[in-house]
């Protein structure tokens, strides 16, 4: 995508590094302290979910669900348990709805607002961070998430661990070691249909990160270092 600036005949490319610089999406975060930032998707799901909290619990880890309103609706008492045992809970839309071309700018707004009138009906709190459902987004979503007081989170491109698609335990586990870097945001799900392989994975990926050395914070807290790094 690419805009000219007014007058100027100068063209902008509205790439990541376009983004970072604005700091209107967060893929990861260059810091030295060797922190990660686990996040889970599409939840909350008791049945899984409550496993993934017991594991967190168990390596003292803190981690970011994105989760869906209509699951917060259902699940009340699981969004509670997060935030209680010191998790952050993000928006992740209120339905799951990719934000493609054909989306409107009004489903769009709908999607984030209904999700977090959910969650500030239940917590009392405005969730912060927003994460567009699939990865899509564009200029009106990252406009409107901006404009509703969010900042919009990816993930590390090479902590993709497409768990939904239930590859193996083998298979999350590796791409998670195998690619671990101080900063990284790692994408996981806390709902799959059918699946437990993401449960499993977690015990093993938070076994061999802690032996590495590594703590687990929420994204907020990743993107706190950013802003605590020194100038020179």
């Amino acid at each position: 995508m690419v805009f000219i600036l007014a007058g100027f005949g100068i063209p902008i490319k509205k790439d990541r590094f376009f983004y970072e610089q604005r700091g209107e999406i967060v893929w990861e975060v260059p810091t030295d302290d060797k922190i990660i930032a686990l996040t889970f998707d599409d939840g909350p799901f008791p049945k899984t979910t409550d496993m993934i909290l017991d594991l967190l619990k168990k390596y003292n880890a803190k981690a970011t669900f994105f989760v869906l309103g209509n699951k917060v609706e259902r699940y009340p008492e699981t969004i509670k348990r997060e935030i209680a045992e010191g998790h952050e809970v993000a928006n992740h839309t209120f339905n799951h709805v990719y934000f493609q071309r054909s989306i409107s700018q009004a489903t769009i707004r709908e999607e984030i607002v209904r999700t977090e009138k959910a969650l500030e009906a239940l917590t009392g709190k405005k969730p912060q961070l927003f994460r567009p459902p699939g990865g899509y987004y564009n200029e009106h979503s990252i406009a409107i998430a901006k404009t509703l007081g969010y900042t919009t989170i990816m993930w590390s491109w090479h902590q993709d661990t497409n768990d939904w698609k239930s590859p193996g335990v083998n298979k999350i586990v590796n791409k998670v070691l195998n690619n671990a870097r101080n900063g990284d945001i790692v994408l996981l799900h806390d709902y799959i249909p059918g699946s437990m392989q993401t449960v499993k994975a977690l015990d093993t990926i938070l076994d061999e990160l802690t032996k590495r050395g590594y703590a687990f914070v929420t994204v907020t807290e990743l993107m706190n270092t950013m802003m605590n790094v020194p100038t020179h």
